[in-house]
């Protein structure tokens, strides 16, 4: 609006300066009219266009605020599910330690991974993440499977408290434990038993598969039940060594000995009557 005034008022001058002398009274006043008008016209115009202007630039800033507002939409949270358990009765059970179990390195983020077509991983399309820590929602299956399976309350997970003499101890490092939407769950574990000395009792290598619905929340459906078959796994595998321990000693029969073997009993002689030549009256 600015530089369009100032082009009037510089041809203004021009006509002023250059034409006053040639022209009559009369023409000299249509012009001056003639340029009034025009910078009227020329103000109005410019308003016009500014707001025009203006337009486009307020329905862009309303498009990003609403992109924003659909970008900012809270992301999926999921948690594992610990399946149907129930509380140990038993308060005198066996002591078992299980231990921090170790999760591959790509498994310790928030963020639900998903396996893909050439088998590389990527963040799932909603960026869906798990409500807190993997690591601790996984300890928590295990944990909670494992005291219900075994019957016991005496079940703690590692450091334990100084004092606490576990019967058997568990380690379990999880190396694999994803899925995608055209690929089943999958379930690679190591674990190792000790006994409370810390001697080596067994290990076992796994790999578990479960078939899912393609969808986020059944994908970790599918992998909470592969936490749960393992943790069946690895209570089948303790149970007989907390059996063997608890079992009651039985005391050593005595050996038998047979009756010929036996050493004769001494004879006693049979008790005779003595016969005397006294007699007894009774008067």
């Amino acid at each position: 609006e600015d530089s369009g005034l100032s082009s009037l008022r510089h041809v203004a001058r021009c006509f002023l300066s250059r034409r006053r002398s040639r022209l009559s009274d009369e023409t000299y006043a249509r012009g001056i009219g003639d340029l009034v008008i025009a910078s009227g016209l020329n103000s109005g115009v410019m308003t016009v266009m500014k707001n025009l202007l203006r337009v486009p630039t307020v329905l862009l800033l309303a498009s990003m605020g609403l992109t924003g507002c659909i970008g900012l939409q809270p992301a999926p949270m999921y948690r594992l599910d610990s399946g149907t358990t129930e509380v140990p009765e038993r308060t005198d059970g066996a002591a078992v330690l299980l231990a921090p179990v170790t999760l591959a390195d790509y498994l310790q983020r928030d963020a639900l991974l998903q396996r893909l077509a050439d088998g590389s991983l990527a963040v799932d399309g909603q960026r869906a993440h798990w409500a807190g820590s993997l690591k601790a929602d996984v300890e928590q299956v295990l944990l909670r499977q494992l005291a219900w399976r075994l019957d016991t309350q005496s079940l703690v997970l590692g450091p334990a408290d100084e004092g606490f003499t576990p019967e058997v101890q568990i380690e379990l490092s999880i190396t694999r434990l994803d899925s995608g939407p055209e690929f089943p769950a999958v379930l690679e574990a190591h674990w190792r038993l000790r006994d409370k000395a810390g001697k080596h009792l067994g290990s076992r290598l796994v790999r578990l598969q479960e078939e899912h619905q393609g969808s986020a929340s059944d994908q970790v459906r599918a992998q909470s039940v592969l936490l749960q078959r393992l943790s069946e796994m690895v209570a089948d595998a303790v149970e007989p060594t907390l059996v063997a321990k608890t079992a009651p000693k039985v005391a050593p029969a005595k050996p038998q000995v047979s009756k010929s073997a036996e050493a004769p009993a001494p004879r006693i002689p049979a008790a005779e009557p003595i016969r005397t030549d006294m007699e007894v009256f009774r008067f």
